[in-house]
């Protein structure tokens, strides 16, 4: 899953439940910008170090807003840009200087921030933005050098032709090749680096910000924590109020005013709430079927606080008790992820071919602990990796091959689908790896089934209390 795709198709939930949240932080919180961020030092730090690591000048281009139309759509700064400046406003660019010798023919400043000019009056419709000759734009932003990059960049263009005589090469974003297409202006950004710097060669620096990303920092993962325990809130909310008649669009619904109320500024990505043959969907994300007796739902449901997404998966029975086989499957999909999250640690990893054993290890758990109707081991109905980073991205940056260290975190995340049995069961947890092991971050989240069904039970009971049902024939989702 991944932010963009939760844009284009999450937005009318999101807007209903980020209302509510709106009415108890505005007013403190400067027009564009993250409600909360880390202290400018840390981006600085961040920049500092890609710079000792870089031989040519790193020349990013942030995002436009002109990314998507849709009037609800919410900016949100390209990733590795916010990741080095904390910076959430449309129209930016950044320099930053190689350090050392290889940063030694520039006689300027060695990192710049570039501000779009201040337009007052498309302010009196979209709220104040910083510019660069704002009273305390440094500390502000963390910049020594702010300057104002005007249409078409021309700022920025001057500042590349100096370098473009000195260097020949630059760092920069080259076009994105992710699970949901590109970069938006991929086209735009290349051809222009093509006119102001004819001769030079532009190289990737995604690999060296991604490298860095993969470790989170105290700030970062405070965000992440955030972000978790209301996830964690969301899901045990949706087992309380769990039961055959109401829409999967409802337990979603109430999931993401849980989010907003508590300072989500958005979902990780698009609520996925799959009952019946739709728990056997991967991304399902139409949200449209009443959830009926019997069925199983699988809700994979995140929210992100900060820029920094949680992801979180329960799966649960609609009627609050689950089948013979749905438990079967069940027990076996958590006895396979608990093998693999005892097995985290430093050193530990996803990939087979690179030494790491946990996919294995859940793998090989499936495929010895159960069968299909057919008589056949159900490896072939886990279909997906076991787990991924996550971070400013629910699938985060950097090298999924690469072996776990202390600050990282992941996910672990298996599941068996099988569609001739209307049968899916995912259970993914958000894990910490440190110095020794592991810490599951979203343990608040009941995983034993009989906890769940107790959770469940109990709900049913006061909702009979309290006469809660929908006097119209339709389960309240209250």
């Amino acid at each position: 899953m991944s932010r963009e795709f939760s844009r284009s198709v999450w937005k009318v939930f999101r807007i209903v439940a980020a209302t509510l949240s709106l009415a108890i932080v505005a007013g403190a919180v400067q027009a564009q910008q993250r409600r909360e961020r880390e202290p400018n030092s840390a981006y600085a730090a961040r920049r500092t170090k890609l710079a000792a690591q870089a031989d040519a000048p790193i020349i990013l281009l942030g995002l436009t807003g002109r990314e998507e139309s849709s009037q609800t759509y919410l900016f949100a700064q390209e990733d590795n840009f916010y990741y080095l400046t904390g910076h959430n406003q449309e129209g930016a660019a950044l320099v930053i200087l190689p350090s050392g010798q290889a940063g030694a023919a520039w006689d300027g400043p060695k990192e710049i921030l570039f501000l779009p000019p201040r337009n007052p009056r498309m302010e009196k419709w979209v709220g104040v933005r910083m510019g660069a000759d704002d009273p305390g734009i440094q500390e502000r932003t963390g910049f020594a050098t702010v300057r104002t990059n005007g249409p078409d960049h021309l700022e920025l263009r001057a500042t590349v032709e100096k370098l473009a005589k000195l260097y020949p090469e630059f760092y920069t974003i080259l076009p994105y090749r992710k699970e949901n297409g590109g970069y938006p202006h991929e086209k735009e950004v290349v051809d222009w680096f093509g006119q102001a710097a004819p001769n030079v060669k532009l190289k990737d620096i995604r690999a060296g910000i991604g490298a860095m990303r993969q470790v989170k920092s105290p700030g970062e993962l405070a965000f992440l924590e955030r972000a978790i325990d209301l996830s964690v809130e969301s899901h045990v909310d949706a087992m309380r109020r769990m039961r055959p008649g109401l829409f999967e669009y409802q337990i979603a619904a109430r999931m993401v005013e849980i989010h907003a109320m508590g300072g989500s500024e958005s979902e990780g990505y698009a609520p996925i709430v799959g009952a019946g043959i739709h728990s056997t969907e991967l991304h399902y994300d139409s949200l449209g079927r009443k959830i009926e007796d019997g069925d199983i739902v699988v809700i994979d449901v995140g929210a992100e606080y900060a820029g920094y997404s949680a992801d979180v998966t329960r799966t649960v029975p609609a009627n609050g008790k689950f089948t013979p086989r749905q438990r079967e499957i069940y027990e076996i999909v958590l006895g396979a992820q608990n093998a693999a999250i005892a097995a985290v640690k430093p050193g530990a990893g996803f990939c087979p071919a690179n030494g790491g054993q946990l996919t294995k290890i859940a793998r090989d758990y499936i495929d010895t602990h159960g069968k299909d109707l057919h008589g056949d081991s159900l490896g072939k109905y886990f279909i997906h990796g076991l787990g991924h980073h996550i971070g400013l991205d629910v699938h985060d940056a950097g090298d999924p091959c690469r072996l776990l260290e202390p600050g990282m975190v992941v996910t672990i995340e298996p599941g068996i689908y099988i569609p001739e049995e209307n049968l899916g069961v995912r259970i993914e947890d958000d894990v910490l790896v440190t110095e020794t092991g592991y810490k599951i971050l979203s343990v608040r989240a009941p995983r034993d089934p009989a906890e769940i069904e107790k959770i469940m039970s109990q709900a049913a009971k006061q909702r009979a209390q309290a006469g809660s049902s929908d006097s119209r024939g339709s389960a309240s989702p209250d």
